[in-house]
């Protein structure tokens, strides 16, 4: 029996997401790496400094890699794209392993993450333009989700090897993420490119061909189909009339402003909930309670687990609840939990076990609400807001200001803890507040929207969104997909469509 397209539009974004297991393995491995015996002898008991480049090269190349992935996956196309980033990632992970020096270390970071930063970048794009609007949330909240995945392999892979004598107690866990890398670009170019893309390259057939594949079991004159591909077809020449052609542009256009600014907004509130600072540095943070290294990567194995679960749970429940009060609920509990985890510390230092169980349990209980929340809201969101024109444009600047603020948070953290211990934390107990008032100021909600109707919600949507009436800017959007499903339909039954073809366009819209 042939699958539904919806499902093997899913199956298709999970096999990209093996990108994201390599981000993910990579913010999870990378504590026990710099924290492990084997390492400090096999590098000669390295620096808190030389510590955090090890840290901060790695996303300080995924910068780069994110800045490098907009041009290239408007040039090349999506899956060329993630190809690339994958065999960049796959020289930086060998380089890693086999190293003999500190120097050798920071080469082989500064590689995987040029590559990291193109596949986190362009995955999220390729997941959103092969996706229905009812599914998109879901399907792109798989990021987040693999992301999970690499960190939960990662946590408990580090767990077991922390105490090996051996320089195998970091080599293993740096080898092993070259897996889902080899397997991912093997099979990539197997899978369909975005139809979006091709469309917007001339390749107005192949698209239609495409289209059909993940909508319509390779039937053409499926009429969603036809009446989609009509519609991206008007949305891109739109989009080449009028929107951004150049970075530059992105700045000029105010609806094109706008989206660039809650893209990067979503980058950089996510890294400022002080999820990277306690991803890099578990060892050190828990340390503060009294908590040793060896627990300290069990309980973080064990949040992993925690967070994998969260994170399903945003992809089965994204798409019901909505990309607004979900990002807003996420950044307040964020708030509250640090809140919580630093008045332990404050207070109680490591002179009681109870404060450390109770500041277990505040990590694990942010750590779901962030993965539930805040982590697969700042892929989704960037992905969506943007036309088919801006798209790697905006995308790519927005992922660049993430690995940005999470270079800096894995360069200041460990000096940070060291000079003014749990006052460092305040930071992040601000910012998941601010956040939180931020988005429920400005986003306006964007679920179940064809990514050809952002254009008209951001021309129309006010800026703070707050006591507006959301009619004024949806009216339009909700009048055009019910016109669209009455064309489906009357073209169905005018071109003698077989019943299950109107019955599929029905169900798609």
């Amino acid at each position: 029996m042939p699958l539904s397209p919806k499902t093997y539009q899913f199956l298709v974004s999970v096999f990209a997401s093996f990108g994201s297991i390599l981000y993910g393995y990579d913010l999870g491995v990378v504590a026990e790496v710099i924290s492990c015996d084997a390492f400090v002898k096999t590098f000669n008991k390295p620096s808190s400094v030389q510590t955090g480049v090890v840290v901060s090269l790695f996303t300080g190349g995924a910068f780069f890699g994110a800045g490098f992935a907009g041009p290239v996956g408007d040039h090349l196309g999506r899956r060329l794209t993630i190809l690339l980033g994958g065999l960049v990632f796959i020289v930086g992970a060998c380089f890693q392993t086999a190293a003999q020096n500190i120097n050798w270390l920071y080469g082989g970071r500064t590689i995987a993450g040029l590559g990291v930063g193109f596949l986190v970048m362009i995955i999220p794009i390729y997941q959103g333009e092969i996706a229905h609007p009812s599914i998109r949330g879901r399907v792109t909240a798989l990021q987040q989700f693999m992301l999970g995945i690499g960190s939960f392999v990662a946590g408990w892979l580090g767990y077991g090897t922390y105490n090996i004598s051996n320089s195998g107690a970091f080599r293993i866990p740096l080898g092993i993420q070259i897996i889902p890398a080899v397997f991912l670009v093997s099979l990539i170019m197997i899978f369909p490119e975005s139809p979006r893309w091709l469309i917007d390259h001339g390749r107005q057939e192949e698209g239609l061909q495409t289209l059909a594949r993940l909508h319509s079991q390779g039937n053409v004159d499926d009429p969603f189909v036809k009446a989609e591909f009509a519609q991206i077809q008007e949305a891109i020449a739109f989009d080449h009339e009028h929107e951004a052609k150049s970075y530059l542009e992105l700045f000029r256009s105010r609806s094109s402003f706008r989206r660039l600014l809650i893209a990067c907004s979503c980058q950089a509130a996510c890294q400022m909930t002080g999820v990277s600072a306690i991803q890099y540095y578990s060892v050190p943070i828990y340390a503060q309670i009294g908590i040793s290294g060896q627990d300290t990567l069990k309980y973080q194995a064990i949040n992993n687990i925690l967070a994998l679960l969260a994170q399903a749970s945003c992809v089965l429940f994204i798409d019901r609840f909505g990309r607004r009060w979900t990002l807003i609920g996420g950044n307040l509990i964020n708030s509250l939990m640090f809140m919580i985890a630093t008045i332990l510390i404050a207070v109680y230092g490591t002179t009681s076990r109870s404060a450390g169980w109770g500041f277990i349990i505040c990590t694990w209980l942010y750590n779901i609400s962030f993965s539930a929340t805040c982590g697969p809201l700042s892929f989704i969101i960037p992905a969506e807001i943007f036309d088919t024109h801006t798209r790697s444009k905006g995308v790519s600047i927005a992922t660049m200001v993430s690995f940005a603020f999470n270079t800096l948070i894995g360069q200041i953290t460990d000096l940070s803890i060291a000079s003014i211990g749990w006052k460092f934390y305040m930071i992040f107990i601000i910012f998941n507040f601010t956040n939180a008032v931020y988005f429920w100021l400005t986003l306006p909600e964007t679920k179940l929207l064809p990514l050809e109707e952002m254009n008209y919600l951001f021309n129309h949507a006010p800026w703070l969104i707050p006591g507006t009436d959301k009619s004024t800017y949806t009216a339009n959007l909700t009048e055009d997909l019910e016109r669209r499903a009455g064309e489906i339909r009357e073209k169905g039954l005018h071109d003698g469509a077989h019943e299950h073809d109107v019955a599929h366009a029905e169900e798609e819209q």
